[in-house]
Protein backbone atom coordinates (compact mmCIF):
# COMPACT_ATOMS: atom_id res chain seq x y z
CA UNK A 1 0.00 0.00 0.00
CA UNK A 2 1.33 3.35 -1.42
CA UNK A 3 1.94 5.91 1.70
CA UNK A 4 0.67 9.51 1.12
CA UNK A 5 1.63 12.70 2.11
CA UNK A 6 -0.78 12.44 5.60
CA UNK A 7 0.59 9.32 6.63
CA UNK A 8 3.66 10.86 7.47
CA UNK A 9 4.47 10.87 11.33
CA UNK A 10 7.58 13.36 11.82
CA UNK A 11 7.97 17.13 10.28
CA UNK A 12 9.22 18.17 7.56
CA UNK A 13 10.68 21.47 8.74
CA UNK A 14 11.84 22.32 11.81
CA UNK A 15 10.25 24.07 14.79
CA UNK A 16 10.87 27.03 16.15
CA UNK A 17 9.56 28.59 19.47
CA UNK A 18 7.26 31.36 18.77
CA UNK A 19 9.38 33.97 20.68
CA UNK A 20 12.31 33.37 18.16
CA UNK A 21 10.78 33.54 15.00
CA UNK A 22 11.68 37.20 13.87
CA UNK A 23 8.76 40.08 13.50
CA UNK A 24 8.58 42.72 10.97
CA UNK A 25 11.34 43.71 8.35
CA UNK A 26 14.56 44.80 10.44
CA UNK A 27 16.75 43.17 7.68
CA UNK A 28 19.95 44.30 6.29
CA UNK A 29 18.78 47.53 4.97
CA UNK A 30 17.23 48.85 8.34
CA UNK A 31 19.79 51.27 8.82
CA UNK A 32 19.92 52.91 5.76
CA UNK A 33 16.24 53.09 5.21
CA UNK A 34 15.93 54.11 8.79
CA UNK A 35 18.56 57.38 7.66
CA UNK A 36 16.61 57.73 4.46
CA UNK A 37 12.93 58.62 6.14
CA UNK A 38 14.17 60.50 8.20
CA UNK A 39 15.91 62.95 5.94
CA UNK A 40 12.64 62.68 3.88
CA UNK A 41 10.49 63.68 6.34
CA UNK A 42 12.46 67.17 6.80
CA UNK A 43 12.24 67.48 3.51
CA UNK A 44 10.16 71.19 2.00
CA UNK A 45 8.25 70.82 -0.60
CA UNK A 46 10.00 71.22 -3.91
CA UNK A 47 13.43 69.83 -2.77
CA UNK A 48 14.92 66.18 -3.13
CA UNK A 49 17.36 64.05 -1.48
CA UNK A 50 20.89 63.65 -3.65
CA UNK A 51 22.46 60.25 -2.36
CA UNK A 52 25.56 59.20 -3.73
CA UNK A 53 24.90 55.56 -5.00
CA UNK A 54 29.02 55.02 -3.86
CA UNK A 55 27.47 55.84 0.53
CA UNK A 56 24.61 53.15 -0.50
CA UNK A 57 25.16 49.12 1.26
CA UNK A 58 23.61 47.90 -1.82
CA UNK A 59 22.80 48.40 -5.15
CA UNK A 60 20.15 51.39 -5.76
CA UNK A 61 17.35 49.04 -6.91
CA UNK A 62 17.98 47.33 -4.10
CA UNK A 63 17.85 49.79 -1.61
CA UNK A 64 14.86 51.22 -3.74
CA UNK A 65 12.88 48.56 -2.74
CA UNK A 66 13.62 48.08 0.83
CA UNK A 67 12.73 52.52 0.55
CA UNK A 68 9.48 51.54 -1.45
CA UNK A 69 8.28 48.79 0.96
CA UNK A 70 9.05 51.01 4.13
CA UNK A 71 7.20 54.36 2.71
CA UNK A 72 4.08 52.23 1.67
CA UNK A 73 4.04 50.87 4.94
CA UNK A 74 3.78 53.88 6.30
CA UNK A 75 1.68 56.27 3.86
CA UNK A 76 4.53 58.25 2.68
CA UNK A 77 4.55 58.74 -1.20
CA UNK A 78 7.86 59.34 -2.43
CA UNK A 79 9.45 59.48 -5.79
CA UNK A 80 12.48 58.49 -6.71
CA UNK A 81 15.23 58.87 -9.92
CA UNK A 82 19.10 58.20 -10.53
CA UNK A 83 21.75 58.98 -12.47
CA UNK A 84 25.52 57.56 -12.92
CA UNK A 85 26.58 58.85 -9.46
CA UNK A 86 23.67 59.68 -7.59
CA UNK A 87 19.81 58.60 -6.41
CA UNK A 88 17.84 61.26 -5.66
CA UNK A 89 14.58 60.89 -3.67
CA UNK A 90 11.63 63.61 -3.50
CA UNK A 91 8.02 63.51 -1.55
CA UNK A 92 4.83 63.42 -3.78
CA UNK A 93 3.10 66.31 -2.36
CA UNK A 94 -0.96 65.91 -3.20
CA UNK A 95 -2.49 68.60 -5.61
CA UNK A 96 -4.72 71.47 -3.77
Amino acid sequence: MATNETDVDFATFQEVLQGDVPKGRDGKHKRIVTRLLNDIQRLKAGTALKVPLAALPDSKENIRSALNRATHQRGIDVATSSDAENLYIWKIHPKA
